[in-house]
């Protein structure tokens, strides 16, 4: 490997780009190693107010020799990284997309030809990146609550590893996020709407920059909740015993301290400002209608309510995940129909942890998705209705089962003397269920 570090006005096609330096926002690319093999990528990189970029000559074409003094080279150990196609989203039309297949880190590796990481594989890793998450978030808020306005440069690792997350395997770090917590409630939603807004842009096929701004809008949408000084554990009631006065301010206060913050993508202020609006004008703070609403926010509208909704955070009784999916789609109304259907979509009718019966009077947890039938999923048995006991788990792929067994509907475990459905889920999404 060859590393040289070059201006961006060097850059030419035909060059394999081995990095970035300069700010995280100044590039609309994922930290992703490519062949510059077009004109407009050619562009987009010579437009950029990156500091510098680094190419391998090894792999790509060098400078001309007679602007070689400019460069520098760069020793760096080998590390294998994954390619993206970046793809431009139309602001008033979102398309309905091909089903979506995560692409691990290895980019045209075997990994990615033969499918996404499996959620038991990759559940492992995802509690690793929400621990490192946990601890600056939790940073954040404590210093947003001393006035101190959040540091982009803090915050973008954060978005950056869920992503990377996500793009090994869609549900796995949505699946953790609805098993047993160690934190409190308000970080552990920030990290579930973070990458609830990175999977609905990946399904909606924003570039990559729009789905960096949706992951850090997600992370950042209830900052301004640090200086209300209110307790939104679902145990003590939710957000349904804040008085509404004081729980309307924590957008205002959220895009106030991200201003002072500087570098904030203006669609994530937006998102901040305006993540409780409705179509219908019956949102909050300013009862915004139709096209006053941003399509980021839109997406926000929709990935925060979910969460609240199955979290319990809205009123102090946790849903099941499908239930809370059924819930949202009869609030069709008020939110981005098209935005809602490609939610549906990316999380599945069933989403990755759904309680659900199947014809066998078997009930069985939903541990994976199929795309392109968002209402049959990859579920786990782990307990026999007819005989009222566990029994030894079993995976099937009910879009794939030729009939064998079918989800009849969402299923209660009251009364069933199984563990908390928290580590219930935890135990069947690691393999460990009995």
């Amino acid at each position: 490997m060859a590393l040289k570090k070059i201006s961006t006005s060097q850059v030419e096609l035909g060059m394999f780009i081995h990095g970035f330096q300069g700010n995280w926002l100044s590039h609309p690319f994922w930290k992703a190693r490519f062949v510059v093999a077009d004109e407009d990528k050619l562009e987009t990189l010579r437009a950029s107010k990156l500091d510098a970029i680094i190419i391998d000559t090894d792999r790509g074409i060098d400078v001309p020799a007679n602007e070689d003094r400019a460069t520098a080279t760069v020793t760096s150990a080998p590390r294998p990284n994954g390619t993206m196609q970046a793809r431009q989203f139309e602001r008033r039309t979102i398309p309905r997309p091909a089903p979506v297949i995560a692409r691990p880190a290895g980019g045209d590796s075997a990994a990615f030809r033969s499918g996404p990481v499996p959620v038991a594989r990759e559940f492992g890793k995802a509690r690793q990146t929400a621990g490192k998450a946990r601890k600056v978030i939790s940073k954040v808020f404590l210093e947003a609550r001393l006035g101190k306005a959040p540091r982009v440069a803090e915050v973008t690792p954060v978005v950056e590893d869920i992503y990377a997350s996500i793009q090994r395997n869609p549900y796995a770090f949505s699946g953790l996020m609805r098993c047993k917590a160690e934190s409190e409630t308000i970080y552990q939603h920030m990290l579930s709407v973070s990458a609830l807004m990175i999977s609905l842009a990946r399904q909606m096929r924003l570039s990559p920059a729009d789905t960096r701004n949706a992951g850090m809008a997600g992370l950042l949408l209830d900052v301004g909740v640090s200086r209300l000084y209110v307790n939104i554990d679902p145990h003590e009631g939710g957000i349904s015993a804040i008085p509404s006065d004081v729980w309307h301010r924590h957008p205002y206060i959220g895009k106030d301290l991200l201003e002072a913050a500087g570098e904030v993508p203006e669609e994530v202020l937006h998102a901040v400002m305006r993540h409780h609006e409705r179509l219908d004008g019956t949102g909050f703070p300013q009862n915004l209608t139709g096209s006053q609403i941003d399509t980021l926010s839109r997406m926000a509208a929709v990935c925060d309510t979910y969460d609240h909704i199955v979290s319990g955070m809205l009123n102090g009784h946790a849903a099941d995940p499908a239930n809370a999916m059924q819930e949202l789609i009869e609030m069709r109304d008020v939110f981005d129909g098209e935005v809602l259907d490609r939610f549906v979509e990316a999380l599945g009718v069933y989403p990755v942890g759904s309680f659900v019966l199947l014809r066998s009077e078997r009930i069985a947890m939903v541990i994976d998705q199929n795309p392109e039938e968002p209402a049959a999923p990859t579920v786990r048995t782990f307990y026999s209705l007819a005989n009222r006991k566990r029994i030894v788990p079993k995976t099937i792929v009910l879009s794939n089962c030729f009939g064998e067994d079918a989800i009849i509907g969402v299923e209660s475990l009251d009364g069933l003397g199984l563990p908390p459905v928290e580590e219930l889920r935890e135990q069947i999404l690691t393999g460990k269920s009995s």
